[in-house]
């Protein structure tokens, strides 16, 4: 019996023609994932094998955790035959060491020329394990230990209890999109949902010193890091937005401050993604969260684009968007107390239902296209990967 951990790919299986692209994309995410440890890695178009030193086991289990379009993931032992004599006793092998007082067997043969019916070869394996361990009983609905054996034409597979994985698609299937990332919850909650649907991200951050603080930023690279771990690693563009923002500070009413903020980083954020071969814009917007997520206020801004713009938190409670945050990893950081430029200028009663019109009537106030202009010309792009955290591990 060889040791080795086998992937199911779920969602990927639907993909009809595509289906070998996808697969060798999640291929090339795991490899590039586990570069540095030696293993080897095949695949058909219904599982995925890796093999690797037993040692590495638990290292290439936590990688595989990261990775979006992976269903399933077991540990399990291949057998050199599809023998039933084979199976039986490589069964008795393997459960000797396992504690449990109900199990179930299931069976799946992708030989169906294979001589024993699915369910008679679960029945026969049932009765092995209730002769060989005692005190034990079948549970159909709720084992303690489910035992897996699938039967390929010259070779067959025992698994136990599965790992279940991220899902989704591998990222950069559905191309690379721009994500407005800030320092909140949301933002990163939805760089997560982004990615799980196969989009690679790229982030852009607006910083506005010296009302925002070097540690604003810092806080910010963390959360693009603990994202990293999701993709390899992200471009976070870093956009100096202070001229702008007093200059609409200054020139616009208090209560279209959000919404005039929120247009210009849009056109901003619209340029970059651009240069970068981005195909939409990415978003932590919430449907009626804040004043500037209302349905009116998305319908002011939107026009200043003409990328498609990516809201996957969009419809979610906040509760809800919480969770998916702690699950991530970025709710402790999200929290730190350092404000980005969207709420350090944030009026008493910002416009909840502001007209486009308005917006356009204030923007010709002053001639913000050379700041905009500027502040892409001096935008700063700093690639980060898992390796980055010591550098800026000293706010946390």
């Amino acid at each position: 019996m060889n040791k080795l951990i086998i992937i199911k790919y779920g969602e990927l299986t639907t993909k009809g023609d595509n289906i070998n692209y996808f697969i060798k994309m999640l291929k090339n995410d795991i490899a590039s994932s586990l570069n540095g440890i030696e293993s080897d890695i095949t695949y058909d178009k219904g599982r995925m094998y890796i093999k690797s030193d037993e040692s590495n086991y638990d290292v290439i289990l936590d990688k595989l955790n990261h990775i979006f379009g992976i269903h399933e993931i077991n540990v399990g032992y291949e057998l050199p035959s599809n023998d039933f004599e084979e199976i039986k006793s490589s069964l008795i092998e393997l459960i000797k060491d396992k504690s449990f007082k109900t199990f179930k067997v299931d069976t799946k043969r992708s030989d169906k020329n294979y001589p024993i019916k699915s369910m008679d070869m679960s029945r026969m394996l049932g009765g092995v394990v209730l002769q060989n361990v005692p005190d034990i009983s079948v549970d159909v609905h709720n084992p303690d230990i489910l035992i897996n054996v699938e039967i390929r034409p010259n070779s067959a597979y025992i698994y136990f209890n599965k790992i279940k994985g991220l899902g989704g698609y591998p990222v950069g299937v559905a191309g690379k999109g721009m994500l407005m990332l800030s320092g909140g919850i949301d933002s990163p909650v939805a760089f997560y949902l982004a990615m799980k649907r196969g989009i690679r991200i790229e982030a852009i951050y607006f910083e506005a010193p010296p009302h925002t603080s070097e540690a604003a930023k810092n806080k910010v690279i963390e959360l693009t890091r603990i994202m990293s771990t999701y993709s390899g690693y992200v471009r976070l563009h870093v956009i100096n937005f202070t001229r702008i923002q007093e200059e609409i500070l200054r020139n616009c009413p208090r209560d279209y401050l959000i919404t005039i903020m929120r247009r210009m980083m849009y056109r901003i954020s619209t340029v970059i993604a651009y240069r970068n071969n981005c195909k939409c814009l990415v978003n932590g917007e919430s449907v009626g969260q804040v004043a500037s997520q209302t349905l009116t206020s998305m319908m002011a801004i939107n026009p200043v684009t003409d990328l498609p713009v990516i809201r996957p938190v969009a419809c979610l409670d906040k509760l809800d968007i919480i969770e998916i945050a702690k699950n991530i990893g970025t709710y402790e950081t999200s929290i730190l107390p350092y404000e980005d430029c969207c709420t350090i200028f944030v009026p008493k009663h910002p416009v909840i239902n502001p007209d486009k019109k308005l917006c356009e009537e204030y923007e010709k106030l002053y001639d913000f296209a050379p700041l905009i202009k500027e502040a892409i010309e001096n935008e700063k792009v700093i690639k980060v990967d898992s390796k980055i955290k010591e550098e800026f591990s000293s706010i946390l």
